[in-house]
Formats: C-alpha cells, sequence, structure tokens
C-alpha cells in the first residue's frame, strides 16, 4: 500500500500541474519519512548517480537545440526537406514529417524538434491551406520523431540508467523511426486527398527541380554535417557520446558564427541563459528521480513487479502488451526525460527475466513514451505544440487521435513484437553485443 499510495502522490502532483522535480521529490519525502530512511544516506545517494561522464552530453544537446533557431541550421533543413518533397501534393506535409526527423538528429528532444520545426512549418502549412489545428497536430506527433533519430537524450538517460552503451540504445531506434516517417507521410497524403484548399506548386520541369534539390543540398550541407560529425566520431570509436555531443556543439556554434554569420553574441548569451535554465531544471529531477529509484529498490519494487505481472499471465506477449499499458500512461503524466529515469530501472529486471534484449527494450520504451508524450491527460509535447501553432487542443484532437491510432500505435506494436527491427542495426554494428536478431 505504501507504493501505491506514493504513486498517487506522484500522478496527483503531475496532473495538478506542479513541476515535475518537486512532485519527484514530494515521493522521495513520503517514501523517506514513512520508512524512516535517514536523509544522510540518502542525499549522497543521488550525489553519486550524477557523478557520470554520460550526463555531461545533456546539456551539450540541450544548447545544440537552442542553436539551432537562432543559427539558421534549422530552417536550412526544413528548405532541403522542401526541395525535395514540396512538389507533391502533400508534399509539404511530408516535408514536416521528415524536418522533424532532421532537426531530431541534430538536437535528441522531441521539445526542440517542436520548436525549431513547428515556428518555421505551421505558418507556411497555413499559407498552403491546411488548417491551422491540422498543422498544429501533423508537426507536433512527428516531433516525437526527437527521441528516435539519434542522438537521442532520453536514449542516453536510458543507457546510463541501464549500464548500458549509448551507441546501439541509439541504434536501436532508427528503424523505428523511419518507419513512423514513412506512415506519418502517408496518412498526412490521405488527408490531403480531403482538403481542396491544400495548394500544390505549379509542375517545374526536372531540370529546375534538379537544380532546386542541388541548391537547397548545397545550403543545408554543412547542417547536414552536424549529426554526421557526432555520430560518426561515436561509431567510428574516436569520441565517446559526451565528446561527440562537445564536438557537434563546436561545429554548429563555427558554422553559425562564421560560416552563415546568423548568429550574434547577444542571441548566443540567450541561448546559453535557456539552455542552462533547462539543464537546471533536468539535473533537479535527475537528482530525485535516482533517490526514488533507490528507494524502490530498496523496497524490492522491481521483484514485486516481476511477481504482479508474472502473476497475471507468464506469457511473454501479454506480458509486453502490459509493459506497454504500463509505459503510455508514464508518458501521458511525465515528459519523456522523466519518463525514461522513471522506468528502465524499474521495468529493465522483468524485460530481462522474460528475455527482452535491453536494446529491444530501448526502443520499447522510446516508441511507447513518445505515443503517451502525446496522449492526454497531460501530454507535454501536444500541449507545447499548442502553445507554438498558436491553437486550442480541442482543434488538435481529430487528426492527433488519427496519427496516433493509425500511426503511432502499429509502430509501437510492431516494435515490440518484431524484434529485428529495433535490433538489425545494432546486430549489424555490434555483433558482440547482439548476436542475434530475434532478442
Amino acid at each position: 500500500m505504501d507504493i501505491v499510495a506514493d504513486t498517487v502522490i506522484l500522478v496527483g502532483l503531475l496532473v495538478w500541474g506542479v513541476p515535475i522535480p518537486f512532485c519527484f521529490m514530494a515521493a522521495v519525502l513520503f517514501m523517506a519519512l514513512f520508512h524512516g530512511y535517514d536523509f544522510n544516506f540518502l542525499l549522497p545517494v543521488g550525489f553519486y548517480k550524477l557523478n557520470s561522464i554520460v550526463l555531461l552530453a545533456v546539456p551539450f544537446f540541450i544548447l545544440l537545440g537552442e542553436l539551432l533557431s537562432t543559427t539558421g541550421i534549422g530552417r536550412r533543413l526544413v528548405e532541403f526537406a522542401n526541395a525535395v518533397l514540396g512538389r507533391i501534393r502533400g508534399g509539404l506535409g511530408a516535408v514536416s514529417v521528415v524536418s522533424c526527423a532532421l532537426v531530431g538528429a541534430i538536437a535528441g528532444t522531441c521539445s526542440a524538434a517542436v520548436a525549431a520545426v513547428g515556428s518555421i512549418m505551421i505558418p507556411r502549412l497555413q499559407e498552403n491551406g491546411y488548417p491551422k489545428g491540422y498543422s498544429s497536430a501533423l508537426v507536433t506527433c512527428a516531433s516525437i520523431l526527437g527521441q528516435l533519430i539519434p542522438p537521442s537524450v532520453p536514449m542516453i538517460f536510458f543507457a546510463w540508467a541501464t549500464f548500458q552503451p549509448v551507441g546501439p540504445c541509439w541504434l536501436a531506434t532508427i528503424v523505428p523511426g523511419i518507419l513512423l516517417v514513412i506512415v506519418y507521410s502517408f496518412i498526412n497524403y490521405m488527408f490531403c486527398r480531403k482538403m481542396p484548399s491544400v495548394t500544390v506548386a505549379p509542375p517545374t520541369s526536372r531540370r529546375t527541380w534538379v537544380v532546386g534539390v542541388g541548391h537547397a543540398s548545397y545550403r543545408a550541407s554543412l547542417a547536414i554535417l552536424i549529426p554526421l560529425a557526432v555520430l560518426g566520431s561515436i561509431w567510428g570509436g574516436i569520441a565517446t557520446p559526451t565528446e561527440a555531443a562537445a564536438i557537434g556543439l563546436v561545429v554548429s556554434s563555427l558554422i553559425g558564427f562564421l560560416i552563415y554569420r546568423s548568429i550574434k553574441l547577444r542571441e548566443f548569451r540567450n541561448s546559453l541563459i535557456t539552455a542552462g535554465t533547462t539543464t537546471g531544471v533536468i539535473i533537479l529531477m535527475v537528482y530525485f528521480v535516482m533517490i526514488l529509484s533507490r528507494i524502490y529498490t530498496m523496497e524490492n519494487v522491481p521483484q514485486r513487479l516481476i511477481i504482479l505481472l508474472t502473476g497475471i499471465s507468464e506469457n511473454k506477449y501479454v506480458i509486453l502488451l502490459m509493459v506497454n499499458l504500463f509505459l503510455i500512461i508514464i508518458g501521458m503524466l511525465m515528459d519523456d526525460f522523466s519518463g525514461t529515469l522513471l522506468s528502465a530501472p524499474l521495468l529493465f529486471p522483468l524485460m530481462t527475466a522474460i528475455g527482452v534484449h535491453p536494446f529491444h527494450f530501448a526502443a520499447i520504451m522510446g516508441t511507447n513514451l513518445g505515443l503517451g508524450n502525446m496522449t492526454p491527460p497531460c501530454a507535454p509535447i501536444l500541449y507545447l505544440g499548442a502553445r507554438i501553432g498558436g491553437v486550442t487542443i480541442d482543434k488538435m484532437m481529430k487528426p492527433t487521435t488519427i496519427y496516433l491510432l493509425l500511426g503511432s500505435l502499429p509502430v509501437v506494436l510492431i516494435t515490440t513484437y518484431f524484434p529485428p527491427l529495433a535490433l538489425t542495426l545494432p546486430h549489424l554494428l555490434s555483433p558482440n553485443l547482439v548476436p542475434t536478431i530475434w532478442g
């Protein structure tokens, strides 16, 4: 009952709108006082967990996301996607989806993707006849690609919390992310067939199209260089994820200052302040989540969870279905960072017990939390997208529901029940860690 009461306190405060770090702090205080834990023991636990070189990558990626709009990198990536896809019916919607994937390959978070792409694409979509609510819903739903296309900050947290290497965790979510891009683009095409107001760019000759794509590719070439520098340095064995994040930050700053010349010192200072504030909130949240995780471990919560779920059914696929429901509910209530930090250590022993590979579990968690982040009542990314699009939630709900039920949910189920989707790339690049693609 103590765990149930603690969960009620945590969920209740989250629904009430209390800042997430303080929700976890309240849950820690309840468990500590209820069980008589000594704070002289608990407080150093949080500091010990924070003493990790991997976590240094987080502020670098957050600052990288802040620089996307100020340096013009995000806009050039959008222009590149538009040059390739913008002249087909529904092409501008597909551009929004692909742009979220490209921005996610730099920033690594959902919030950065919806902020960078939404501010550019939502007005452009409206100018071309897309309804305001639909435009906001499309970009917001596609923003979950930010935590699937590497480098993904939530996957850094997952790897850190479960003691797994970061690189293969990033690889595990690439194919589900690409599949989601294809499914979303198809759904958008079907929507646009029923939207007579949607305009299509006039047809041009093949030569003009090739020239336009070449020009956009040239303008975006340095922007594309950033994720290549980050991921290539990691998988090439040159740098750790933290060092690679610093490399990406240095490259993007040099591009913004010296080549694009689109960023001023004042804007860079503002980005530093915003990134520092965001990092402070995240680190405070990590501190309390790690203490709460340690208390749950000492109270045998993971073992209780294994006994509870296997008591309902010993069938692996039924247990995976229940885990999916649990993760979606967590995603409804929390952002991708806190949801990953709380769920990964809690569910990892269960996944190991039923024979799910750690990297397959990473993909399951990434897709499920992304779906949950878009699902009310809390739906943190959905509300952010509504604010950026300047639209009320009710106008976004119908298209959002269709994208989630026909797009995200099938990808979640395929990722969960078809391990090769997540394990093929880790197997190809790290066969010693993933000897088989069947988990």
